[in-house]
């Protein structure tokens, strides 16, 4: 068990998503950064499928009923275990009453605490991901008491870290591919798409990311159609908007792009106010 002492700014459990509902209009949801999620769960000995925590920005805190291995992968966040700072990207034995600590991300939005076994919070329509209106709670909060799955496994805890991909946090490039809707552009060459800066909006979340770029570009409606996470909008207004793991099943908006699994990833990492080029796959 797991006691929230507090909750940090969007704190949530989530695992790869809630797969066979999507034509009841339910989500998919999941990790918003399955390249750190996956390396997170991998360190520890899970299943990739099992549900670990997502941390946004600023970090909980959390105090430890027992003896477990965790391990935390992503974001920048600096972590302490009993007020000692502690590695990313590495396996940790944890003793019981102990209290992990998340401050402020130095780099990177999205930070992936795994423990051994996994959480095994409310588990609904085969996912134990939050989602508002599907399970009881959309995020964690003060006073939470977090269940962890059994597990026999044994560990050898070793220094060792694990390098990831510099690219991953600090790239600005998104790879894309044409969508549906791509011959739908107007207002100018479309080829000026892979020169604009396109700036993260704050209003930004696990939805959609909406982007602010420099030159007009506009799509008229379309008929309702299927969309999915890393499906790029473009309004009739001019308003770009990426489609993250929370988003809609069905969508009247022109599909211009549709994001590569990697740029998914990587976009989930970028926060309002920085900057992105598309590229096209």
């Amino acid at each position: 068990m797991i006691e929230v002492l507090s909750a940090g700014l969007y704190t949530t459990i989530q695992d790869i998503g809630r797969f066979g509902y999507r034509k009841y209009g339910v989500p998919l949801s999941g990790f918003m950064d399955s390249y750190s999620a996956l390396l997170a769960n991998q360190l520890v000995g899970n299943n990739y499928d099992c549900a670990l925590m997502e941390i946004t920005l600023s970090g909980p805190q959390l105090k430890f009923s027992s003896d477990t291995v965790i391990a935390i992968t992503g974001a920048g966040f600096s972590p302490t275990l009993n007020n000692v700072e502690i590695p990313l990207n590495s396996l940790l034995k944890v003793n019981k009453n102990s209290v992990l600590k998340f401050g402020m991300a130095s780099y990177g939005l999205l930070a992936y605490l795994s423990v051994s076994g996994g959480f095994n919070t409310e588990k609904i329509l085969g996912s134990y991901s939050y989602y508002r209106d599907i399970t009881s709670n959309s995020k964690i909060i003060k006073g939470d008491l977090l269940k962890i799955s059994p597990t026999k496994r044994t560990y050898s805890i070793s220094n060792v870290l694990v390098k990831t991909e510099k690219a991953h946090f600090n790239s600005r490039i998104i790879e894309v591919y044409k969508g549906c809707e791509f011959d739908l552009i107007r207002g100018g060459n479309k080829e000026e798409l892979y020169d604009i800066n396109f700036t993260i909006s704050s209003e930004s979340n696990r939805m959609a990311y909406l982007l602010k770029g420099n030159k007009k570009f506009s799509a008229k409606e379309i008929i309702t159609a299927p969309v999915q996470p890393g499906t790029v909008q473009l309004t009739p207004s001019g308003q770009f908007i990426i489609l993250m793991r929370d988003c809609q099943t069905t969508g009247g908006y022109a599909r211009v792009f549709q994001l590569t699994d990697r740029a998914i990833n990587r976009i989930a990492q970028k926060r309002g106010g920085e900057s992105i080029l598309f590229k096209l796959k």
